[in-house]
């Protein structure tokens, strides 16, 4: 295990991870994070826009800034990953090991850091904790989760239960984190909270 500290940011979709990532980034800290891994590994032009392109063709294309570019319309590509337990598996197992290089990189670049912050919705689904040395999980309740992705991302309430049953439940991460912080509460609620963990660490 490393002596960096290393801490695994993750819990529920919509449940403000990216929040409390912010705020441990204002407050010094590097922020990992694996949606921008993933948003990269399936860049225009890259071997993993052309994989999704191969499978999946014009459902999911997209005219890019450029005329001889095409893109991954990003939507479309999640309407049939979420519908559909066994595409949503092949496209994390094209993700996945590309998320990870990212994160063996950038750690590599950061060995001298004193801590880190890996900020990974997936973070137990995809074994990404074992890179961690604590993890905290953000949880709120599942209504919260499902207004916040109807709001926040305009999707129908079928919609976005599909995105909360992909990952695992809650409850589930909650059993396995070293820390849990509430954010069912008052927006940044939860501020006192991951300050006193950062202390704690700190000692």
């Amino acid at each position: 295990m490393p002596s960096q500290r290393r801490i695994g940011l993750t819990g529920g979709i919509a449940s403000g991870k990216s929040s409390v990532g912010r705020w441990l980034s204002d407050h010094g800290l590097p922020v990992l994070d694996a949606d921008r891994y993933a948003r990269d590994a399936l860049a225009p032009g890259s071997a993993g826009c052309q994989a999704v392109l191969k499978r999946y063709g014009p459902a999911v294309a997209a005219r890019g800034a450029r005329a001889d570019v095409v893109e991954l319309n990003r939507s479309a590509l999640a309407d049939i990953v979420f519908a559909d337990a066994v595409e949503r598996q092949w496209l994390e197992q094209l993700i996945h090991p590309l998320v990870r290089q990212a994160f063996d990189t950038a750690l590599g670049e950061l060995e001298l850091t004193p801590a880190v912050v890996l900020m990974v919705p997936l973070l137990y689904e995809s074994g990404l904790e074992s890179l961690c040395t604590e993890v905290w999980v953000v949880r709120c309740s599942k209504e919260q989760q499902q207004q916040r992705l109807i709001q926040r991302n305009r999707l129908s309430a079928q919609q976005a239960d599909q995105r909360i049953e992909a990952q695992w439940p809650l409850a589930r991460k909650c059993l396995l984190a070293d820390q849990i912080i509430d954010n069912s509460g008052e927006p940044g609620a939860w501020t006192a909270t991951v300050a006193s963990l950062l202390e704690q660490g700190s000692c």
